[in-house]
């Protein structure tokens, strides 16, 4: 299963080049650009590690991209992603998030359904990766 979170989910990854061009277009926007992780993917776990500092004063691709890459060779097995955030006034939010690297091996998701009172069903997505411990969710048994 392939997760599809943020711009460009359902594309194939974006090469290097690509991201670079992405993250250019955050930089000429003036927004500050942010590097993230995590190995819990569910979609409503928005609060990912941040890899060091925004970088709010940074205007040239290739200094994000060298965070991509310490970030990548840190977490070879975690979900990154790059974030845009406009601080201008009366935005103040991320206006730009996409998906750059993702592990190998990706498990996915349980939908399990319970019954309710009289004929309500509720729905829960529950990510199969959080059965393993933190660090091991996405290594398929190997590390």
């Amino acid at each position: 299963m392939r997760v599809t979170q943020g711009a460009f989910s359902f594309l194939p990854d974006l090469t290097d080049e690509q991201i670079a061009r992405q993250v250019a277009y955050c930089l000429d926007k003036g927004w500050a650009v942010s590097v993230e992780f995590t190995d819990d993917i569910h979609p409503r776990n928005t609060y990912w590690e941040m890899w060091g500092q925004p970088m709010f004063d940074l205007r040239d691709p290739a200094g994000v991209m060298v965070e991509i890459r310490a970030c990548r060779d840190a977490n070879p097995n975690a979900y990154i992603r790059v974030n845009g955030f406009d601080s201008s006034r009366f935005w103040e939010a991320v206006r730009h998030s996409f998906i750059v690297q993702r592990p190998k091996y990706e498990p996915g998701f349980a939908l399990e359904r319970t019954k309710g009172k009289g004929r309500t069903t509720h729905y829960q997505i529950r990510p199969y990766a959080t059965e393993r411990p933190e660090g091991e969710r996405y290594t398929n048994g190997k590390r």
